[in-house]
């Protein structure tokens, strides 16, 4: 009887281990996705125009005036400089938009000026730039553009490191107040499940954490 009472105690206690093992296993996989929804698939920004910031790089086309076009940066402090143009604010604007200002400059030494202007070197403004932290090869800033998805940004920042847990990622959208996402990295990187594919918006935060185990 004695022995039949130890099985019966040993039988219990192996029962509740196995339970709580599994709750603590469930616990962990829910901590894992940060508590957060799933990224939605579509986010692209309706109309998108690209924006100007420090870093990019103009080509300034006057038309039959080839003394007056020229390549010039974006200085830090979001201004360019042409000939007969100086410090003319480029940071905020669309290509389109900083035509027209170099021609109504222009338009006071130079009769009926035709610009265009186009972008050639993309940097982006800070507040429109797709930053990724954490365990990706090689953590950075990328300028956003149309149709952008997350596959898109680890190609860009060569993959995950060993040690990254990808599918607790979090995709931090500040277009939205920064609500927080979840998205499965290691589903999509190292799996090739491209319906953990998404789509980013600009100013995205890509956080990528160390796995625990």
């Amino acid at each position: 009887m004695q022995k039949y009472v130890s099985r019966l105690l040993g039988s219990i206690v192996r029962v509740v281990a196995t339970a709580t093992l599994a709750t603590a296993v469930a616990g962990c996989a829910g901590m894992r996705g940060g508590g957060h929804p799933a990224a939605p698939v579509k986010a692209s920004a309706p109309d998108y125009n690209y924006i100007v910031g420090p870093g990019d790089t103009l080509n300034i086309i006057v038309w039959r005036n080839p003394e007056l076009s020229q390549v010039v940066p974006v200085r830090p402090d979001g201004q360019v400089s042409t000939p007969l143009v100086d410090g003319l604010v480029a940071q905020g604007k669309t290509s389109a938009q900083i035509a027209r200002d170099v021609e109504k400059e222009l338009g006071k030494y130079v009769r009926d000026p035709v610009v265009t202007v186009i972008v050639t070197g993309f940097v982006g403004p800070y507040s429109e730039q797709i930053r990724v932290v954490g365990e990706a090869a090689k953590p950075q800033f990328l300028p956003y553009k149309q149709k952008m998805t997350v596959l898109d940004v680890m190609i860009a920042v060569g993959g995950l490191t060993d040690f990254a847990d990808g599918n607790s990622a979090t995709l931090v959208r500040t277009a939205e107040g920064n609500k927080r996402y979840n998205v499965r990295l290691n589903d999509l990187v190292k799996r090739g499940d491209i319906d953990a594919n998404v789509e980013v918006l600009p100013g995205d935060i890509l956080i990528i954490p160390q796995g625990w185990f």
